[in-house]
């Protein structure tokens, strides 16, 4: 294991794809579960194994290991609610079954405790596993708190547990995030204790808008290095903590915007932290159409936008909850978009590398990758796609290397009968990012 992570891995709705930095720069390594929907992969810190979290639809909620870095895979159990467990619905109709919607979150436990896991889920149950995911068990200390009986959905129609942060000094303290269900945090592994107070809800009557049970933090993270500061990104702003998720400010300077779904947070330094901003609610846009990421190093004080590298032209991504990732030196970061695209920047967003994959549309590619060459993905053959390779860019060798500031790797799905030169077409939305240590 190396300081500087050479993998990332990128949970879509076409599969699970793994993008590798070699000498020539960022390129697609390999896929699995091609076709099918990925919503979640972990990589577990203390033995490097991979799980990836799948929704399927009418055949339900998988979860599946992988215990090589993704050459085989192993069927592992989801978690599954009691009999006569019920769901709020927050809006005067009676409660209803609760059923495995999606795994939401993943979080290892320490490394002195082998097998331990926990999972967030829709519709908000939190469960541990301590034989690797092989059973679990529903966490009873949050679950029966009376309060959850007044949670509801935010963008779905159930509440969920999208973040689980584990103290490092503390494996049994626990803080937790839920949309819509505010910020929980335990001190003896798993039994809420106490809800963090300080956001506030705008979409709420006046005398609710208040209520630290009926917050929507759409993700919150930490800094691992001082587990005490934390970020929010909320429906109705940034907020921030400075006494472990207790009480939250808001940050009035997040610009351009203080709405959008994702956030990073430097694994050192916590003043230093990372967004992707939008407008909302009825338009969930880009401000003004410009796809940027907002940085702020001074704890929120200031804010300052890094486009280049981006899409100069009207941009319309939209970058979801888990789908913002940085790795542990605070440089590299990575980000998929629900158009289909990954950015990655190697030194946190000032500049980066030249990378190998470019898109030009409407061109098609004037040489094929021969079978078999590195980061071609096997796929099934269809006409339309036969003829879209994953081409490197050819430079002449004098050529001298420029900087540029993100590097694109895109996944785009074509239109029938049309190639895209240069472009893999196989993720026409991306769900989650996450960069590795290999």
């Amino acid at each position: 294991m190396t300081p500087v992570s050479d993998r990332v891995l990128v949970s879509t709705k076409k599969g699970l794809f793994t993008a590798d930095r070699g000498p020539a720069g960022w390129s697609v390594s390999g896929v699995s579960f091609l076709g099918e929907n990925v919503t979640l992969a972990y990589v577990d810190p203390r033995d490097g194994g991979w799980f990836a979290a799948l929704n399927l639809g009418h055949f339900g909620v998988k979860l599946k290991f992988s215990p090589d870095a993704g050459k085989t895979w192993e069927d592992r159990a989801v978690p599954a609610y009691p009999d006569g467990e019920v769901v709020g619905t927050a809006d005067g109709k009676p409660p209803q079954p609760a059923t495995l919607k999606l795994i939401w979150a993943l979080e290892s436990g320490a490394a002195t405790q082998p097998g331990r896991l926990w999972a967030g889920t829709l519709p908000g149950g939190l469960f541990r596993s301590d034989d690797g995911s092989r059973s679990w068990e529903l966490v009873r200390g949050l679950w029966d708190r009376p309060e959850r009986m007044h949670w509801m959905g935010g963008g779905a129609d159930h509440p969920g547990i999208h973040s689980i942060l584990r103290d490092p000094r503390d494996p049994n303290v626990l803080r937790v995030a839920v949309s819509c269900g505010g910020a929980w945090i335990s001190t003896d592994g798993g039994t809420a204790r106490e809800v963090g107070t300080g956001m506030h809800a705008d979409y709420l009557p006046p005398e609710l808008r208040l209520d630290p049970v009926a917050q929507d933090p759409h993700i919150m993270r930490h800094c691992p290095a001082a587990p005490d500061r934390l970020w929010i990104q909320h429906h109705n702003g940034v907020f921030k903590s400075a006494d472990g998720a207790r009480t939250w400010a808001h940050v009035p300077n997040a610009a351009p915007s203080g709405f959008g779904f994702a956030v990073a947070v430097h694994p050192t330094d916590p003043d230093t932290a990372w967004f992707v901003p939008a407008t909302k609610d009825e338009r969930r846009v880009p401000v003004d159409g410009k796809l940027v990421v907002s940085r702020t190093r001074d704890g929120g004080a200031s804010f300052e936008g890094l486009r280049e590298g981006l899409p100069t032209e009207p941009a319309y991504d939209i970058v979801y909850r888990h789908a913002l990732a940085i790795d542990g030196t605070g440089e590299r970061l990575a980000f998929g978009s629900t158009t289909g695209g990954v950015w990655l920047t190697e030194d946190g967003g000032d500049r980066s590398v030249d990378g190998p994959l470019r898109e030009r549309r409407g061109r098609r590619s004037r040489t094929r990758r021969p079978a078999g060459q590195a980061a071609a993905v096997e796929q099934p053959q269809q006409p339309h796609r036969e003829r879209c390779q994953v081409q490197p860019r050819e430079r002449p060798q004098e050529r001298p290397h420029r900087p540029r500031p993100l590097h694109h790797v895109k996944l785009r799905r074509p239109r029938p009968h049309q190639c895209v030169g240069e472009t893999l077409a196989l993720a026409p939305l991306l769900l989650h990012v996450q960069v590795q240590h290999v």
